[in-house]
């Protein structure tokens, strides 16, 4: 990546992904309208990979163009400044169908952590 920044933002973005569908196995939509914890603990996850995504700089978006980073920083804008007022389809899709593609892009560039 261009800028040294550029490369913790990625690990950050994929950490929460990673979370936020670790945390999702086995739950279903209901889920974010039942239990506080896991809404808020996704809505927190989403929320710093828009926020990662909204720092990186334009030349690590550009070697990543398939990454749709107008919508992952617009998503991290409509949690913060409409939180009350949040899609709870649209965070469970994300969760369910948009995650995964975003980690398996993010996977081709962040090395793997060494075990600890």
């Amino acid at each position: 990546m261009a800028n040294v920044n550029d490369a913790d933002r990625l690990a950050h973005m994929l950490d929460y992904a990673t979370i936020a569908r670790r945390i999702s196995a086995g739950r279903t939509r209901e889920h974010l309208d039942s239990d506080v914890t896991y809404s808020l603990a996704i809505v927190r996850a989403l929320e710093v990979i828009g926020e990662a995504a909204s720092r990186m700089s334009a030349e690590g978006r550009a070697q990543l163009a398939g990454i749709p980073w107008p919508r992952i920083a617009g998503l991290r804008n409509r949690i913060v400044h409409g939180y009350d007022v949040l899609d709870r389809d649209l965070i469970w899709q994300i969760v369910t169908q948009d995650l995964g593609p975003l980690i398996a892009e993010l996977e081709k560039v962040v090395p793997p952590e060494p075990p600890a």
